[in-house]
C-alpha cells in the first residue's frame, strides 16, 4: 500500500470529507490525483510518496507569489519570535491596518480575521445594522461567499440550515442590470446589501459594476464587493481598481498574505465604525476573534505588499497567464478542437472549459484531461498562476497539454468512460454525495 493510500484512509477516518476545505477533497479531483501532500515550495508540491507536481491550484488560489517565498516567510517568522500574539493590540496589527488603508483608497477602517467567511458575514451584519433592513441580494453565478447560513441556506447544500435562515437571501444575475433593478423594486426599502465578486469566470460588460453601484446608492443598499480571489491578483489594489469601481465595503483574503491565514473587511468609516466604541451608539458585535490579528500572518501580509511592489507581481501573473492561455488555445486549434477546449474570463485567473462531443462543458471530459495532466506531473484542477510560475513551468505545462489533448481527442472519438480511471470530478455544491 502506498503512503498516499495510507494517509488518504487516515484522513477520511479522522477528518470529515478528508480535508478542511471541500475544494481540497478527493471528489473534486480525478481518481489518480495525489491524496495527501507533504511539502510545497515555489510552484511545486510533493505528495507523501515523493511525487513532484507543478501546481496550478496554489492552495485554493491563496498563494500568489510562491510557496515558502523567503522574504515573506522570514517576515512571518520574525513576528513569531515577537511572541505571535498579545493581550492587547500589537504593533504589527496597527501597522498592517495602516498598510491596507494606505493601499486602498476606498478603505477607511479595517478588521482582520483568519478566513473569508468571517469577513463576508461581518460585512452583511454591518450592512443590516447600518440600514436597519434584513434582505441580502447576492450574485447567483458566483460560487461561494461564506459557510454561514445566509449563503449556504441559499444553495442546494442547505442541510442543517433552519428555514428562517434561508428566506432573507435573494439572487440576481451577473451582467444583467435589469435583474438587480427588479429585485430592488420588488423589495424596495427592505434590502440591506448587495454582495458579489467584481468578476469570476465572466468579466463585467457595459459598465455593469458601476451601474450596480449607482442602483445601490439610489435605493440605499450597501454595496459589498468580495475580492477574496480577485484582490492582489488583478491589481495590487484589486479588481475594483482594475475595473474602476468603488464599493461601500470590500472583503479580501486568499493571496493577501501569500498563503498565510489573513482575511480582511474594509470600507467606509460611517459603516465600519458601527463595530467600534462610539459613545451613545448601539453596539454591533462585529468581529471578535482571539487569533484574528495573529502577528505572523499580519507580518506576512505587510511583506507580501512590499514584494508585490518590488517585483511587479501582478504584471508577471498577467503575462504568464496570457502565455499559458494562448498556448492552450493554440494547441487546441492545431487539433481542430478550438470549440472544445478554451478559456473564459481574465488571463490572470482563467476558467479552462473542457467540453463533450456536443461542445457542452463536461465534468467527465474534464476528468480525462485533468487526469492526463497529472500523469505528466501537472496539477491543474483549475488555473491560478503565481509569480514563481515562469516560462520554464509554462513551457513544461504546454508540453503536457500537447500529450493530454491527444488522449482527450481519443475520448471524444470513443466512449469517454473507457478513459476514466476512478471517480469523475464532482462539483462541491450538490444535494447528495
Amino acid at each position: 500500500m502506498t503512503n498516499n493510500e495510507i494517509y488518504g484512509k487516515k484522513a477520511h477516518s479522522l477528518i470529515p470529507a478528508g480535508a478542511h476545505t471541500y475544494s481540497r477533497t478527493d471528489e473534486v479531483f480525478p481518481g489518480n490525483a495525489p491524496r495527501v501532500f507533504e511539502k510545497t515550495k515555489g510552484v511545486y508540491c510533493w505528495d507523501v510518496d515523493g511525487n513532484k507536481y507543478i501546481d496550478y491550484a496554489m492552495a485554493c488560489r491563496s498563494v500568489t507569489v510562491g510557496y515558502g517565498f523567503e522574504r515573506i516567510a522570514d517576515a512571518a517568522i520574525a513576528q513569531i519570535r515577537n511572541g505571535n500574539t498579545a493581550s492587547k493590540a500589537s504593533k504589527v496589527e496597527v501597522d498592517a491596518a495602516e498598510t491596507l488603508v494606505n493601499l486602498i483608497p476606498w478603505i477607511d477602517m479595517v478588521k482582520f480575521a483568519k478566513n473569508g467567511s468571517t469577513v463576508t458575514t461581518a460585512a452583511v451584519k454591518l450592512a443590516r445594522a447600518y440600514t436597519g433592513r434584513d434582505y441580502i441580494v447576492r450574485c447567483k453565478e458566483h460560487s461561494f461567499f461564506s459557510y454561514d447560513d445566509w449563503f449556504i441556506g441559499d444553495t442546494v447544500m442547505d442541510c442543517g440550515i433552519p428555514e428562517d435562515g434561508k428566506k432573507f437571501t435573494l439572487q440576481f444575475s451577473y451582467n444583467d442590470i435589469d435583474s438587480v433593478k427588479n429585485i430592488f423594486e420588488q423589495y424596495k426599502g427592505k434590502i440591506a446589501c448587495l454582495i458579489m465578486e467584481p468578476v469570476e469566470s465572466e468579466e463585467p460588460k457595459d459598465g455593469f459594476l458601476q451601474k450596480v453601484g449607482a442602483l445601490c446608492k439610489e435605493y440605499g443598499v450597501v454595496y459589498i464587493l468580495d475580492e477574496m480571489i480577485t484582490g492582489f491578483r488583478w491589481d495590487l489594489q484589486g479588481a475594483c481598481k482594475y475595473y474602476g469601481v468603488e464599493p461601500d465595503l470590500v472583503t479580501y483574503g486568499k493571496g493577501m498574505a501569500n498563503g498565510f491565514s489573513v482575511a480582511a473587511l474594509g470600507g467606509k468609516r460611517e459603516i465600519m465604525e458601527l463595530g467600534g466604541l462610539i459613545p451613545g451608539k448601539e453596539r454591533v458585535f462585529l468581529i471578535s476573534t482571539t487569533h484574528g490579528a495573529e502577528m505572523s500572518g499580519l507580518g506576512a501580509f505587510i511583506e507580501t505588499v512590499n514584494v508585490y511592489k518590488d517585483l511587479n507581481v501582478t504584471d508577471h501573473i498577467w503575462n504568464e497567464g496570457k502565455k499559458l492561455c494562448k498556448g492552450i488555445v493554440d494547441i487546441a486549434k492545431e487539433h481542430g478542437l478550438g470549440d472544445y477546449i478554451y478559456y473564459t474570463g481574465a488571463e490572470c485567473s482563467p476558467n479552462l472549459v473542457i467540453c463533450d462531443k456536443d461542445k457542452n462543458p463536461s465534468l467527465e471530459y474534464r476528468t480525462v484531461f485533468v487526469s492526463e495532466m497529472i500523469k505528466h506531473g501537472i496539477l491543474m484542477p483549475y488555473i491560478s498562476v503565481a509569480y514563481e510560475h515562469t516560462d520554464v513551468e509554462i513551457n513544461e505545462t504546454l508540453e503536457a497539454v500537447r500529450k493530454s489533448i491527444k488522449v482527450y481527442e481519443n475520448a471524444l472519438n470513443g466512449d469517454v468512460k473507457d478513459f476514466i480511471e476512478g471517480n469523475v470530478i464532482k462539483p462541491v455544491f450538490r444535494k447528495f454525495n
